[in-house]
């Protein structure tokens, strides 16, 4: 089958002719429909995050249909649209038994621990594997893996409740996700910080309330907009430390401060001024949890969710396509989230 690979730090992708993977008893086949290329994939190839083995197929957001099923496997059947859980657990350690399973001993995260979905097919333990209603296109069912899921793990995190403002510094794949659910969550006012106009006018037909950071400085405009107040919680979904500064400097009293965006960078804090003397928490957000996808899905299906506008752009599985992808992502480009739709696949997905 063909697969696009990680070969080494800070080199293009490379596509490659490699087996079909084989399935074990509990395991499902699925044949890729399509695959999100996520920021992260970029922070993979440029090294900020290890990869490892290498060779490696990346993609872990991942929609497609049952191929084949493991002889013991009674949750799905062959011909099931799925999306897939990225994270592979034993589901028997003390984090998987206490419902923490991105912390499993033994996990493994397709496209950075094993091979993932930038590819015809891939294999999985079939308990990651989450119903895809018919309502819900392969295209969206794949960011809701990452984008949404890891945006809604981070508002649980924050324990968001009604009434409450929000500030998501970021308004790409997951930023989007985020104002959605925040909005659904209860928040009052929602505040969306970017620099790309296209990103920013999505978020304002999502109910947030834009800000953009190269006209203004978001800080002084949020403070202004909330009263001085600041926000109760904030959501950092870029990974920069300046945008890490600015959404705990807008936290406002007992606030919450949610750090999702990925980074080999340090942080400066004023301990007195942004941290203690509000009581103001700063919350560290990893991955999601398999309990919460289902719920996601649903959120979705109902249009709670409306992720319709997040996919900007298909692309086919070729690495120059998929490499050109991430270096957009490097940039901080227009599109909030490139899809691959494999050519084999498009007549029926």
């Amino acid at each position: 089958m063909k697969a696009v690979r990680f070969i080494g730090i800070n080199q293009p992708l490379q596509q490659q002719d490699i087996p079909v993977p084989e399935i074990g008893d509990r395991d499902i086949l699925v044949k890729v429909k399509a695959a999100g290329v996520c920021h992260s994939d970029a922070h993979y190839r440029a090294g900020i995050s290890p990869v490892r083995p290498v060779p490696l197929t990346l993609g872990h957001e991942v929609a497609g249909v049952v191929e084949k099923i493991g002889s013991q496997v009674g949750n799905v059947k062959v011909g099931d649209r799925v999306a897939l859980h990225y994270n592979l657990t034993c589901g028997d350690c003390y984090h998987c038994s206490t419902g923490n399973d991105q912390f499993c001993e033994n996990v493994l995260m397709i496209g950075h621990f094993t091979n993932g979905g930038y590819a015809e097919y891939i294999a999985v333990p079939a308990r990651n594997a989450i119903p895809l209603p018919d309502e819900i296109p392969f295209e969206q069912g794949a960011t809701l893996m990452c984008a949404s899921a890891t945006a809604f793990h981070a508002l649980r995190k924050s324990r968001i409740q009604g009434g409450e403002t929000v500030a998501i510094f970021g308004a790409g794949g997951l930023g989007q996700s985020a104002i959605q659910l925040a909005k659904a969550l209860g928040a009052i006012e929602v505040y969306a910080v970017d620099i790309n106009e296209d990103k920013l006018e999505l978020a304002r037909q999502h109910g947030a309330i834009p800000v953009n950071a190269k006209k203004v400085d978001p800080v002084s405009e949020i403070k202004r907009l909330t009263k001085n107040k600041g926000v109760n919680v904030a959501i950092e979904m870029i990974g920069l430390p300046q945008t890490m500064k600015q959404a705990l400097q807008v936290a406002g009293v007992m606030a919450r401060v949610v750090i999702v965006g990925l980074s080999n960078k340090s942080i400066e804090i004023q301990t007195y001024t942004e941290l203690l003397g509000n009581e103001v928490e700063l919350i560290g957000s990893n991955d999601h949890h398999l309990q919460e996808l289902p719920l996601l899905v649903d959120l979705a299906r109902r249009k709670i969710l409306d992720t319709s506008h997040i996919v900007t752009r298909t692309i086919p599985l070729d690495a120059d396509a998929i490499n050109s992808a991430l270096d957009d992502l490097e940039q901080f480009g227009g599109d909030v989230r490139t899809v691959i739709v494999p050519a084999s696949n498009q007549a029926d997905a």
